[in-house]
């Protein structure tokens, strides 16, 4: 696999073109902002209080993770109708499926809107489910002898610009006292990383609680391990093109949906034995041991009446890769349609509410 390039305008450029972003986007970028100048009216509009009949959405649903989901919670009776549920997960796959109009509303952490909006797409976060413990783990590669990631320093680490795992990864650096040129970032999606580390192609990548129980079944006799970190990417969100949030139809369904969000989080947290055996053991193939000492990580479903704290937390973020030189620096503000604000608080127990 490629190493990045040294310089820090070469290293942008780099990241920029393994994630899609050419010269023509640039023109892309521009099309996009005058789209959204234009709508920017509806998107202030007051949300309808019914879906209008006929309305259909477009929602991402990786591995059937949210089908399966509301459908063990009897949660699955939506006042609209999916068109398509779409197996995507990784942030750059969102972004080109909302630029296809394939994609109408995705479930990501808070890098993929960031990444978005330095492309030059417009698109608008309308719920959010605050993370309170680590999702990632980093994992060695088999016969390491890395230990913390003070002996980050100098290994080659995997890294996705677009994707939770690389502002996770940035985080930890920065608590750990390394520069980012203490390392060498070698650029990635988040489904290379288990061939990159098996490969001995990184020294290090961020693996997901999920991940990694399998990754050390497979290789923890040779040597794999672990690191794990108190660092935490504190968004889960939902998010959609703000095209799709001017239309009024389609703005109100969104709005209907976010409350089926927020509860099916909470059945999962709720009924953690049958989440385990419904969806890791007969859809993850993975043992019911390994699928408890999963859940065991699980985050408890936050989801805040306000969203000051998610705000401040997305421009440290962005703060952060700016430090890096991956984007430029701005106000995120504008990423977050506020009059969804309280829809998701407002569906669930107190106990879920911060």
């Amino acid at each position: 696999m490629p190493a990045p390039p040294a310089s820090g305008i070469d290293r942008r450029l780099f990241l920029t073109s393994l994630l899609g972003v050419t010269a023509a986007a640039a023109g892309l970028s521009g099309c996009a902002e005058a789209g959204a100048a234009a709508d920017e009216a509806s998107l202030k509009d007051p949300l309808a209080k019914k879906v209008p009949a006929g309305t259909s959405l477009k929602i991402s649903s990786f591995q059937n993770f949210q089908q399966l989901q509301l459908k063990l919670a009897g949660l699955d009776d939506l006042p609209f109708e999916v068109s398509d549920w779409l197996n995507i997960g990784a942030g750059p796959d969102v972004i080109n499926a909302f630029r296809a109009r394939s994609l109408e509303l995705a479930n990501n952490a808070g890098i993929p809107p960031i990444q978005a909006h330095y492309q030059g797409f417009d698109a608008r976060i309308v719920a959010i489910n605050i993370t309170r413990k680590p999702n990632y783990l980093f994992a060695t590669k088999p016969g390491s002898d890395i230990r913390t990631v003070g002996d980050f320093r100098g290994r080659r680490l995997a890294f996705s610009q677009g994707q939770a795992q690389g502002v996770v990864l940035l985080r930890a650096l920065k608590e750990a006292g390394l520069e980012y040129d203490d390392a060498e970032l070698v650029p990635l999606t988040s489904n290379q990383f288990l061939t990159a580390l098996q490969s001995g192609q990184v020294d290090i990548a961020p693996l997901g609680n999920t991940q990694a129980p399998s990754y050390l079944k497979q290789y923890g006799a040779e040597g794999a391990r672990t690191i794990p970190t108190d660092v935490v990417d504190l968004l889960n969100l939902l998010w959609a093109p703000a095209t799709v949030l001017a239309d009024r139809a389609k703005a109100a369904a969104i709005a209907a949906y976010i409350p089926y969000w927020a509860k099916g989080a909470v059945w999962q947290y709720e009924h953690p034995d049958e989440w385990n055996e419904e969806y890791y053991v007969k859809t993850q193939n993975l043992t019911l041991a390994q699928a408890e000492s999963i859940t065991e990580l699980a985050n408890k479903p936050l989801f805040p009446p306000t969203w000051d704290e998610a705000v401040a937390w997305e421009q440290e973020t962005a703060d952060l890769l700016a430090e890096g030189g991956y984007v430029k620096r701005f106000d995120v503000g504008g990423l977050f349609d506020r009059r969804f604000e309280s829809l998701a608080a407002e569906a669930v127990p107190e106990e879920y509410r911060r």
